[in-house]
């Protein structure tokens, strides 16, 4: 049975306190997207909501998307994605095959050296800093670290603050190099696709990706077989991925609000006596993947940002959102390297995590 809005004396129905919140994440989500906008940074329709999502709930909001709108969120991003992805997709795979694989091990011996190190300096119970500081999805790496006996809360807590501090290091990044296309007024058009065909058969991609997501319950599942499905059919020219961009909008809102949402008071209190010592290890890990970024230049002769999203230690939805707002980064190496370091940080994470535990000591 559904709480009816609270009433006033004279018979006049209130909004109850979570319609409130939702309200006030609304609004708070369009004036910082428009700000952000308005000051031409990149990736603002996901950096405004995610910041709205923060101050809303550090103000005391228990709200959070439903999860079937955050699978369809990851989806659409999934197929966002593909869409982008050149016909030279397998070309680039096939010829880079070695330099990911050697990159992506690079990315995860850092992420685990450092929460090895402080593991052994005991600056985090257990296996916690290892799994804070994995660089793959925050959700999964949290449900993992739960499984295995860390800290769940302090997990969530490294992982949501290295997705945002990534996402605002890339935004800043490629505001200052120059490299950030903001889209022409003609281009911004929020309800235009392509033909009715693509855009049911997008639409069908998502729902049943999204439901094959949620019965095999696998971690960020949405956007991994969305992404995979939609290069496989669009690469072959079996259909046409087709989205209007008010739909791409609600997606990038859903996932910021995700984030934001998470920076509870109760997270934030339990994890405040080591959170400048999380912060400086994430700086850290950011600085040292833009080392090896900057090696990456060096040695493939790879655009500068291209390389430092591919190297970059964040969430592959977020990361995706920042890639597509440039037409200078190359999209198809950046995804190639976040999903291939996601897949092989799910399917090998725990027996990482247990033998650096082993080498770090009770």
């Amino acid at each position: 049975m559904k709480n009816k809005d609270p009433e006033t004396p004279n018979g006049q129905r209130l909004l109850s306190p979570q319609r409130m919140q939702w309200a006030s994440l609304v609004i708070a989500s369009g004036l910082c997207g428009l700000l952000l906008s308005w000051l031409n940074i990149p990736a603002a329709l996901l950096l405004g909501p995610m910041i709205a999502g923060i101050i809303v709930s550090l103000n005391g909001a228990k709200i959070q998307p439903h999860g079937t709108l955050f699978l369809l969120a990851q989806g659409i991003i999934g197929c966002m994605i593909a869409g982008k992805m050149p016909l030279t997709l397998s070309a680039t795979f096939g010829s880079h095959w070695l330099l990911f694989i050697v990159c992506v091990f690079s990315v995860i011996f850092v992420c685990m050296l450092l929460g090895w190190i402080m593991t052994r300096m005991r600056i985090l119970p257990g296996t916690t800093a290892l799994w804070g500081l994995s660089p793959g999805a925050a959700t999964a790496m949290t449900l993992m670290a739960e499984a295995n006996g860390a800290d769940a809360q302090l997990v969530a807590a490294m992982q949501y603050l290295r997705v945002m501090m990534v996402a605002g290091v890339a935004s800043v990044l490629m505001k200052v190099s120059g490299t950030h296309v903001p889209p022409s007024p003609a281009a911004v058009s929020l309800f235009a696709h392509g033909s009715y065909l693509a855009l049911a058969k997008t639409f069908g991609l998502i729902i049943i990706s999204c439901i094959a997501a949620k019965v095999l319950r696998l971690p960020a599942g949405a956007l991994l077989i969305t992404l995979v499905a939609g290069v496989v059919l669009s690469q072959n020219q079996w259909m046409e991925i087709a989205l209007p961009q008010w739909v791409l909008v609600l997606a990038y809102t859903i996932v910021g609000w995700r984030i934001g949402l998470k920076f509870t008071r109760p997270l934030l209190k339990h994890a405040a006596k080591v959170l400048p010592r999380i912060a400086v290890s994430i700086a850290i890990l950011i600085a040292l993947c833009g080392v090896m970024s900057a090696c990456l230049v060096f040695i493939a002769d790879v655009d500068p940002l291209t390389a430092y999203l591919a190297m970059s230690p964040g969430g592959a939805d977020s990361v995706a959102i920042i890639a597509a707002s440039s037409k200078h980064i190359d999209i198809a190496f950046v995804m190639s390297m976040q999903m291939t370091r996601f897949i092989i940080l799910v399917a090998f994470g725990p027996i990482i995590a247990n033998l650096m535990k082993r080498h770090a000591g009770k």
